[in-house]
C-alpha cells in the first residue's frame, strides 16, 4: 500500500508539473517535401505522426527567407527590421537583457538546452568543425549563450563524407570535384546514421530527455538536413532511384518575363548550369536528406515516449524557411514566393484534438503562444501574436496578413488569404509583384502592372508602409 501511495504522489507531481517543450527545427525544409503536406514521393512517417496528433498549419510564414534573420527573429520575438538583424548575427546586442524565447523559460525554472543549430550556424562549415575551435566561431555560430543551461554541437563530415558524390552546381562538364560551401552537392554516403550530424543530434537529444525527465525542460533540436550538401546514408536514396524517374515542377514558357530583376532568385537552373539530369538528381538528393532527417525525428520522439513524457510535452516541428525545388526554375531559399517564404509548422499539445489550420500564422507567433500554453507570462513587447486559440478552433483568425522579408534583395512580402504582394525597396523602385493565389496558386502571372489592379497595389503599398512603421515602433530604442 505504501508503494501504491508513493506512486500516486509521483503521478500527481508529474501531472502538476508545467508542460515540457520539445522544439524541433529542420534547415531549409519546404512543406511540400513532407507526406503529411501531400508529397506522394518523399515519405516522412515520423513527422506525419506528430501531425496526426497536433495542429498542422498550412499557411505559416517565416519572417526572413534565409537562416540568420529568420532564426534571430523567431527566438528574440522581434521582426528583422525591428532589431536590424538582417544577416547572420546574434540578436543579443540589439535586445540587451530582454529574454529570448528559450531564455524566458530558463528564467522561469526550466532546463533549457540546444543540440546543434537553433540560432544561425554555418552549414556545412560549422558542422564540419563541430565546435573544435578551428573555425572563427568555435562551431557555435550566432548562438546566444544566455538562452541555454547547456548547449551541444554535432560535428559531421558533410560534403567530405565517404561515398559516391557529385557536384551538381556550376559543373556542366562533370570535371569539378566534390566541393563544400553553400553548393549543390549530392553524396550517397557510406556508413550509418551516426556518421552524420543529424544522427548525433538525435542521440544527444534522446540522452537529454532521459537525463532531464524529472524536471521541466525546453529542448531545442536542430537538424541541419536537408540544407546543402545533400548528404545522407546510402540507404535513404533507394526510394528516389533512378533519379530520372523523378518529376520536376511544371515550367511555363516566358515565366520570368514579368518578374522584376530583383525577383529572379539567386540560384536558378540557368546560373547553376544544371541540366535536367542534374536537376532531378538534386531533387532526389534533397528528398533523401529529408527522409534521413525524418528518421532522426522518429528517434527523438521515441525517447520522449520511453521517458513517459509524450503526454506532458508540447512538440513543435518547423523549419527556418522554405525552399525552391525547381519551381520557376528557382532553387534554394531567399525568394519571397510561397515555396521559400512558407514553412511547415506543426504544434502538438497534449489533450488537444488534432486538426488542420488554414489561418495565416508567423514563426514569430511561437514565443507568445508557447509561453501562454505553459502558463508563463507573455511579455507585452513581443511582436508575435498568441495563436493558442487556433489549437482549439482551427477556423479562428489572428492575422489578416503574414509579413516576411528578404533583406539581401530589400524585398518585402505581405501574404493575405487571396493576395501575395511582393515589393523590392521600400519605395518600390526595384519592382513589384502581385499574385492572385486563388486563380494562380503557382504565382506565374504578375498582375502588378495591370491597370485593373492598381487599387490593390496602392492598398498594399500603404499597408506595407504602415507595417514597417509598426515594426520599427518598439521598445528597443528605450
Amino acid at each position: 500500500m505504501l508503494f501504491v501511495a508513493a506512486q500516486t504522489q509521483a503521478d500527481e507531481a508529474i501531472r502538476d508539473r508545467p508542460y515540457n517543450v520539445l522544439f524541433i527545427i529542420s534547415d531549409d525544409l519546404t512543406a511540400t517535401a513532407l507526406s503529411c503536406y501531400g508529397n506522394k514521393v518523399c515519405q516522412t512517417p515520423n513527422i506525419d505522426v506528430i501531425a496526426a496528433r497536433g495542429t498542422r498549419f498550412t499557411r505559416a510564414y517565416c519572417q526572413g527567407t534565409y537562416c540568420g534573420p529568420s532564426r534571430a527573429s523567431m527566438l528574440s520575438g522581434y521582426y528583422p527590421h525591428a532589431t536590424g538583424v538582417l544577416g547572420y548575427k546574434s540578436p543579443r546586442p540589439q535586445i540587451g537583457d530582454r529574454a529570448t524565447w528559450p531564455q524566458h523559460f530558463k528564467n522561469n525554472g526550466y532546463y533549457t538546452a540546444r543540440v546543434s543549430k537553433i540560432y544561425h550556424m554555418g552549414v556545412p562549415g560549422g558542422i564540419e568543425y563541430g565546435g573544435d575551435g578551428r573555425d572563427h566561431d568555435g562551431g557555435n555560430g550566432a548562438d546566444d549563450a544566455a538562452s541555454w543551461t547547456e548547449r551541444f554541437n554535432s560535428p559531421g563530415p558533410e560534403w567530405k563524407a565517404a561515398g559516391d558524390g557529385e557536384t551538381l552546381e556550376g559543373n556542366p562538364d562533370g570535371k569539378k570535384p566534390v566541393i563544400g560551401g553553400n553548393t549543390f552537392v549530392v553524396v550517397e554516403a557510406d556508413g550509418d546514421d551516426l556518421v552524420h550530424s543529424d544522427g548525433k543530434t538525435a542521440l544527444k537529444a534522446a540522452d537529454l530527455i532521459d537525463l532531464h525527465q524529472d524536471e521541466p525542460f525546453w529542448l531545442g533540436v536542430g537538424f541541419v538536413r536537408p540544407h546543402v550538401p545533400f548528404v545522407a546514408p546510402r540507404s535513404y536514396f533507394g526510394p528516389f532511384l533512378p533519379y530520372d524517374s523523378l518529376s520536376l515542377p511544371v515550367k511555363v514558357p516566358g515565366d520570368w518575363d514579368d518578374i522584376p530583376t530583383a525577383g529572379i532568385n539567386y540560384k536558378t537552373s540557368v546560373n547553376m548550369q544544371m541540366d535536367v539530369r542534374r536537376q532531378k538528381k538534386a531533387l532526389g538528393g534533397y528528398y533523401a536528406s529529408v527522409a534521413y532527417m525524418d528518421a532522426q525525428v522518429g528517434k527523438v520522439m521515441q525517447a520522449l515516449k520511453v521517458a513517459g513524457l509524450d503526454d506532458r510535452t508540447i512538440v513543435i516541428f518547423t523549419s527556418d524557411h522554405g525552399y525552391h525545388l525547381g519551381e520557376h526554375d528557382f532553387w534554394a531559399k531567399v525568394s519571397l514566393r510561397d515555396e521559400s517564404a512558407a514553412v511547415p509548422l506543426i504544434i502538438s499539445v497534449p489533450g488537444k484534438d488534432p486538426s488542420v489550420c488554414d489561418s495565416l500564422t508567423e514563426l514569430l507567433d511561437l514565443y507568445p503562444t508557447v509561453s501562454r500554453l505553459c502558463g508563463l507570462d507573455v511579455p507585452e513587447r513581443l511582436q508575435g501574436r498568441d495563436i493558442s486559440s487556433m489549437l482549439d478552433d482551427p477556423t479562428h483568425t489572428v492575422r489578416e496578413a503574414a509579413f516576411s522579408v528578404a533583406p539581401a534583395r530589400k524585398g518585402f512580402l505581405l501574404r493575405e488569404d487571396r493576395w501575395a504582394y511582393i515589393q523590392y525597396q521600400e519605395d518600390a523602385s526595384a519592382g513589384i509583384e502581385l499574385f492572385d493565389t486563388e486563380a494562380d496558386p503557382g504565382q506565374f502571372n504578375n498582375l502588378a502592372d495591370e491597370p485593373e489592379y492598381a487599387a490593390v497595389v496602392e492598398r498594399f503599398q500603404h499597408q506595407l508602409a504602415e507595417k514597417l512603421r509598426a515594426v520599427r515602433d518598439n521598445d528597443l530604442a528605450l
